[in-house]
């Protein structure tokens, strides 16, 4: 005679536990089993254009070999995408990029689509890897990759001034550096060069997400004017974040001229105050971004120089004056015709 259970099924608690455990491993199985198609796709088509580009150049083939193995790749595999000649074409110029294979390099975790905008957008190997790193990292969408190309990210980290190197540990300084860029563009605010400081601060403000977009992935807002208080006096940092990948409190000075050697002390007063009062036992070093209109880069680091906390100094740019003008009678079109189709 079978023993009955008199409590078949877990409680509630632990059931939903285990459920949970397991959708998690079900995902990362089905991310890792996505990937790992994803590479040996990438390592084909990088060794199809290897064998098309060996042809070409040692046994004289011509460019009607793509058109003739485009035309039977697809009929023999008609259930498979990518045969095509344009795309034949990519696959040559892959492997005539990478003579030497792409091994472990993160191109072979990108899309193949992420590897043709790098192979049309940049001509520099080391700019394609850096960005290939990029897209990874933060995980970029082709559209996304081929804005940031566009914009030039990677001159903009060039121009950063930080003393990260001295006051973060690795790797959080790498990662940190990598986060920084110059100038941060601003052309999303319909202010002019004029501005004044708290009229910038209160557009940024109100563009909350244009500027969370320009700053990068993990940006998260903690709040404007954000009060200090110490000793009986009150000090107010212009703008607070916190960096879910950095683990550490952001702080954002805003300045509307050159910077000045000042504005680094300064900074890392508001960064002691924060450490001392807001930082928790599992936060990282708060971080200061000082955005400056324009910053001389040997002062800058001179004023960074034997300063404890770490800081960076960059840029921000506004719109010109002619597309500010644009954008402004750009508004009053749509405003107008707005007003027209109402009375209608």
């Amino acid at each position: 005679m079978s023993r009955k259970l008199s409590n078949p099924l877990p409680d509630d608690q632990n059931y939903f536990a285990l459920l949970d455990g397991l959708k998690t491993r079900i995902r990362t199985a089905q991310i890792e089993a996505a990937l790992a198609v994803n590479q040996k796709l990438v390592h084909l088509y990088w060794f199809i254009g290897k064998e098309i580009l060996i042809r070409q150049q040692e046994q004289g083939w011509g460019s009607k070999v793509i058109d003739r193995l485009a035309q039977d790749l697809k009929q023999e595999f008609p259930d498979m995408k990518g045969f095509s000649r344009s795309n034949l074409k990519y696959m040559r110029a892959f492997a005539e990029a990478w003579p030497d294979g792409i091994g472990q390099r993160p191109l072979a975790n990108l899309p193949w689509r992420q590897n043709v905008a790098l192979l049309e957008k940049l001509k520099d190997p080391n700019k394609r890897l850096w960005y290939a790193q990029k897209a990874l990292n933060n995980g970029w969408s082709r559209s996304v990759l081929v804005a940031q190309i566009e914009c030039g990210l990677y001159e903009t980290q060039e121009g950063v001034v930080t003393n990260f190197e001295l006051t973060l540990p690795q790797p959080q300084s790498d990662l940190a550096r990598s986060l920084i860029k110059d100038p941060y563009c601003l052309d999303f605010l319909l202010v002019d060069e004029n501005v004044q400081h708290q009229d910038l601060k209160r557009a940024l403000v109100e563009h909350m997400r244009d500027f969370l977009l320009e700053l990068g992935v993990g940006f998260s807002f903690v709040g404007p004017n954000y009060r200090l208080e110490v000793e009986g006096s009150d000090f107010y940092v212009d703008m607070l974040f916190y960096h879910l990948k950095l683990r550490c409190f952001v702080a954002i000075q805003l300045e509307m001229g050159e910077f000045q050697p000042e504005h680094s002390g300064r900074m890392n007063f508001y960064l002691m105050a924060i450490d001392a009062q807001e930082r928790e036992d599992h936060d990282q070093p708060t971080i200061g971004i000082i955005l400056c209109k324009s910053k001389n880069k040997t002062i800058a680091e001179y004023a960074l120089g034997n300063l404890r906390n770490p800081i960076a100094v960059a840029t921000h740019k506004l719109p010109s004056t002619e597309r500010l003008q644009l954008e402004l009678e750009s508004a009053a079109r749509l405003i107008e015709a707005e007003s027209t189709e109402s009375n209608q």
